[in-house]
């Protein structure tokens, strides 16, 4: 049976599934080794503000001030390869020149929403889990991040169509109503269910967070959607 996730093709050969198994015990794989950390959120069409796609980043931190994640369509061993993100701190972004700025979303209402969470792995218990996220979550607030989409699997496009798309980031509760009647709540209805948390929830736990002593969010961040 095959779901909205299967990529388009036939099935791997066993020729293909050896070469595979080889390739994992002689060949080194370092970079994407250092994957430390699965983020969900959903991800605004910058040339289309009543679009959006759900997206698992898998991120490594590659510096204290840089970090890169791959973007999959789902968590599954055949997920779409969706596109990258890129995260810096305020540090890093204020030495960017203002037409730069203009690509880089905050991740503010992403964090305070309850929208971004990190998926808990089995066996771990929920409150030491969610000890954990909060405390992440609280580093990723004040981040800019820079993402490029470049398989529209929303549309439903069998492989990835067209140029890059650049993508944003939801800044308040009526970005969100344009793509879902439902709101938050709505857009999350789904993907709730299926990690099994609550936007509700991550909404509450994390209202105790601040900004950074000190930090604004960049005027010039975000800027490209708002149009």
């Amino acid at each position: 049976m095959t779901t909205q996730n299967d990529p388009p093709g036939d099935p791997k050969t066993t020729k293909s599934q050896i070469l595979e198994t080889g390739a994992a015990v002689v060949q080194d794989f370092t970079p994407v080794k250092q994957i430390c950390a699965h983020l969900n959120a959903f991800h605004v069409y910058v040339d289309d503000p009543a679009r959006c796609v759900e997206a698992n980043h898998y991120c490594s931190h590659i510096t204290e001030d840089l970090r890169q994640c791959l973007l999959y369509s789902s968590p599954d061993r055949n997920a779409k390869l969706l596109g990258v993100e890129y995260m810096i701190t305020p540090r890093l972004f204020s030495t960017l020149p203002p037409e730069e700025k203009k690509l880089w979303h905050t991740h503010e209402y992403e964090v305070k929403s309850g929208m971004l969470v990190m998926p808990a792995p089995s066996g771990v218990p929920s409150t030491v889990w969610e000890t954990a996220e909060t405390a992440e979550m609280r580093d990723i607030l004040p981040l800019y991040g820079k993402t490029y989409h470049f398989w529209q699997v929303d549309r439903g496009d069998p492989v990835p169509l067209g140029p890059p798309v650049l993508m944003g980031s939801f800044t308040r509760d009526e970005d969100v109503k344009r793509v879902h009647e439902g709101g938050l709540e709505g857009l999350c209805k789904g993907r709730d269910e299926r990690f099994g948390v609550d936007v509700r929830h991550k909404r509450d736990v994390r209202s105790g967070i601040e900004r950074p002593e000190g930090w604004e969010i960049d005027s010039e961040a975000d800027v490209a959607w708002k149009k």
